[in-house]
């Protein structure tokens, strides 16, 4: 193999190897990984799936659950996938193998993944009876407008494990490095955790940052209604002031006279966030960070691998 390597053109060495990867998916049982994507999907869609794109609260806190699904699937796609054959692929080099052409199968092969694990993610939330945005922001429907962002935020994932994987000398060190990288993506997410000052800046880095902001404003969260003010107000509904109960003759009247939903929704436009407003310069932003990424990452995973002669490890 090595010696018709040295003769084939980098095109030609992007099909062999495409070719390589998809019967590895076969064979080495890679496909694991889409079940996998299904059980995770519908474990997080279950427990937060039934407010996502309802509530204020439930679309962050769904929306940010959805991006750790994402992130999670795309760095375990390619976390080990160049380091687990890092001997083959430095003895491939030398006989001729372009690395160009190796970093372009595993980002054609890893494309195809992420597109099989966003139908999954997706028919697996509305199995799970996630409510759906009815009207996209970039295209006329909801679903491919979140379909999108699913797979750039998977993607851009799988792109930096990759990163990962071409940089690591072996498996091991790759695993230990994956729970870092995961933490830091959602702990600098700048949506569920309050961040100020540099920490702030931080997040324009992350992935989860982008991917977030493009789910929430996908999912129209400075339309819809917030009610923690509501439930803060029915918790101290029994409080008794000079022998009444103010709160609890408030909460009845205004489910008397059906303005609850309409103070749910006044409620809500007091915590309205710029970062999630649903216009289509907001969302093709988000979208154009995440490419940047990818080109990014995918050209680290490239230049990685042409100093693969020097490593004596």
């Amino acid at each position: 193999m090595n010696t018709k390597l040295h003769h084939k053109g980098r095109l030609a060495q992007t099909w062999i190897y495409l070719g390589k990867f998809l019967r590895m998916f076969i064979y080495q049982n890679d496909w694991k990984v889409l079940p996998m994507a299904a059980i995770i999907a519908g474990v997080v869609t279950f427990v937060v799936g039934g407010n996502l794109f309802v509530t204020q609260e439930g679309t962050l806190t769904g929306s940010f659950a959805l991006v750790c699904v994402c992130i999670w699937n795309g760095f375990f796609n390619s976390i080990q996938v160049v380091c687990r054959e890092r001997e083959i692929v430095k003895r491939e080099h030398r006989a001729g193998l372009h690395m160009s052409s190796y970093v372009g199968a595993q980002m054609i092969y890893q494309l195809l993944l992420c597109l099989a694990q966003t139908a999954v993610t997706l028919v697996t939330c509305h199995l799970a009876g996630v409510s759906f945005p009815a009207q996209g922001v970039v295209t006329p429907w909801g679903i491919a407008d979140l379909g999108i962002t699913i797979l750039l935020i998977t993607y851009a994932s799988d792109m930096l494990a990759l990163m990962i994987s071409c940089l690591v000398r072996s498996t091991t060190t790759a695993m230990t490095v994956m729970p870092f990288l995961l933490i830091f993506q959602l702990v600098f997410s700048g949506g569920f955790f309050a961040l100020t000052g540099f920490a702030q800046k931080i997040t324009v880095l992350t992935i989860s940052r982008w991917g977030l902001d493009s789910v929430c404003a996908i999912g129209r969260y400075n339309e819809q209604p917030m009610v923690t003010l509501w439930n803060t107000i029915f918790q101290f509904r029994d409080i008794d002031y000079m022998g009444e109960k103010p709160l609890l003759e408030i909460i009845r009247m205004m489910e008397r006279d059906g303005s609850r939903d309409d103070f749910l929704l006044w409620s809500g436009t007091y915590n309205q966030k710029e970062n999630f407003a649903a216009t289509l310069q907001n969302v093709q932003h988000n979208w154009g960070a995440l490419l940047v990424m990818i080109i990014v990452f995918a050209l680290g995973a490239m230049i990685a691998l042409e100093f693969i002669d020097r490593d004596k490890r």
